[in-house]
């Protein structure tokens, strides 16, 4: 992967956000040019302690130090500092890691520590683990002893392919499956919707393990209203895998708590092209929210870049998974080769045990460019979350190209386009409708045939008419499609449900949701 962070990415990080001699018995693979505190025993039990012990008292922010001088490495300096690939830690190893230096958008330093045998060596802050570039040498030559770092990423053995990314407040990155980076996760989210400004608590110490199959990542979470320690098994059989297991700690009252947040990008798909005055045909990191209830409904429902800001809840209780999801792979419907849109990794949360009732949380920001991540979605419990409430939840993040566990028998919904109603030989745009035409794929729909009357459609509309729907397959492929056309009544959103099912109830594709704002159909 390229090692420098997109401005994007650099954005949203920043939006959020005595020595001693290495001790006997380290690896030297490990060690290499760093220098190490002395150890002291280590454990995710004994993090977890200290998370319930810090949630009996009040929040102290970490401090920063050098705060001037921090400030004038802005973006472009901040490109050109470099950590030393031959000073990577676990280098030689199967995942070498490397660490980022702080900087005007990243001011506050984390802990990092090496684990090995149970005992954990803090690793300690020297300018001489990093190579400076004209921009930022004036400044180098500055740096104090005890700056600290701002995270870290880690790499595919001593190659510059790095494919997980630990940088500012709670968020982290994979490349995933495809080995490109797009959609961010983080550990918690606060009140991100909430009548409140929303929290953004911080990773501030994290602790590594490289062991035969996996790098084991502990991390320490404090915010005002909430503590937690988090521990994440990576591993790379088929994408990108994370195991994690949760332990978080209410300090006060929390509105609306965020678990297993997911924070994505979208613009434009083939969807709402005409909002974007743009070369490209689609331009997102994520084009759908995808969720697996408890009940076994499969939802597909497209992203939308709305008119403003949108919230929409899908209740559940104990969902077997969720995830914000790059279905489309074909880089002709993108055409940028710069950042490769095509390749962005899908990112699904497998629950692990009972999370109870609750709901998904979609939050849809407008947006008029690809720079910011305007779509967040997250777990949320349905009882209010009290001070000095804790919770352990353990769940699986799969960084991949498809969603896991796909139904052989259900049909996957493909695209989804809109235009203008009524007969298209005719232009007759005075009825004001708006067509909608959704195309499903795979299944069992390849095996049914439309003039047998083998799939019937069920579609509702929260307000306006429904007109003339039908379903049909598609000449000459495998796929099936349903077109209507939509009667808006009034200014406010019109939710959308639609779906394929057999004769005898049996569902046969996912159930497409959608939301129409009257506002965006004029063409």
């Amino acid at each position: 992967m390229n090692q420098t962070l997109s401005r994007r990415a650099f954005i949203l990080a920043a939006a959020a956000a005595g020595l001693a001699s290495p001790a006997a018995g380290v690896s030297a693979e490990v060690l290499q040019g760093v220098t190490l505190s002395g150890p002291v025993p280590f454990s995710f039990d004994s993090l977890v302690a200290t998370a319930r012990e810090m949630a009996l008292k009040p929040h102290a922010p970490t401090p920063v130090r050098h705060a001037d001088l921090l400030e004038k490495i802005d973006f472009d300096a901040y490109q050109q500092i470099t950590f030393r690939p031959e000073d990577s830690l676990f280098k030689g190893m199967r995942f070498p890691v490397r660490l980022f230096h702080l900087g005007r958008y990243f001011k506050s330093p984390v802990k990092i520590a090496i684990v090995e045998g149970g005992q954990s060596r803090d690793v300690l802050y020297s300018p001489d683990l990093f190579t400076f570039g004209p921009k930022a040498k004036s400044i180098a030559a500055k740096l104090p002893d005890n700056l600290g770092f701002a995270g870290f990423r880690v790499h595919q053995g001593d190659t510059n392919n790095d494919w997980l990314a630990f940088l500012g407040a709670a968020y982290f990155r994979s490349a995933g499956e495809l080995k490109q980076y797009g959609i961010s996760a983080r550990g918690l989210s606060i009140d991100t919707t909430a009548s409140k400004p929303e929290e953004f608590p911080r990773f501030t110490e994290f602790y590594l393990e490289e062991k035969a199959d996996a790098l084991v990542i502990t991390a320490l979470l404090d915010s005002e209203s909430a503590t937690g320690a988090f521990r994440f098994a990576c591993s790379r059989p088929k994408g990108v895998i994370m195991d994690v297991e949760a332990r978080i700690f209410a300090r006060r009252d929390i509105e609306q708590l965020g678990i297993a947040p997911l924070t994505s990008m979208f613009w434009f798909t083939e969807t709402n092209q005409r909002q974007a005055r743009d070369w490209r045909p689609q331009v997102h990191d994520s084009e759908g929210l995808a969720i697996w209830t408890g009940a076994g409904e499969r939802i597909w429902r497209p992203l939308n870049n709305p008119p403003q800001v949108m919230t929409n809840s899908f209740l559940d209780n104990n969902p077997r998974g969720f995830g914000l999801v790059q279905r489309d792979r074909d880089f002709r419907n993108y055409e940028d080769d710069g950042v490769f849109y095509d390749r962005r990794p899908t990112l699904w949360v497998e629950p692990k045990g009972a999370w109870g009732e609750g709901q998904v949380q979609l939050v849809e920001i407008p947006t008029e460019d690809e720079i910011h991540d305007n779509i967040v979605a997250f777990w949320t419990p349905r009882a209010a979350v009290k001070a000095g409430q804790s919770f352990a939840l353990d769940y699986r993040l799969h960084w991949v190209d498809a969603e896991p566990y796909l139904s052989s028998a259900i049909g996957r919904v493909v695209a989804t386009r809109r235009g203008n109603g009524g007969n298209p030989a005719v232009r007759d745009k005075a009825s004001g409708y708006v067509k909608y035409v959704i195309d499903f794929e795979g299944g069992d729909l390849a095996s049914r045939e439309s003039t047998r009357n083998q799939a019937i459609l069920q579609i509702t509309a929260s307000k306006g008419r429904v007109v003339k729907p039908f379903a049909i397959r598609v000449a000459g492929t495998d796929k099936w499609r349903i077109i209507f056309d939509l009667d808006a009544e009034g200014a406010a959103p019109v939710d959308l449900r639609a779906f394929l099912r057999s004769k005898d109830g049996t569902a046969l594709s996912e159930t497409w949701l959608f939301q129409h704002f009257p506002q965006q159909q004029s063409w």
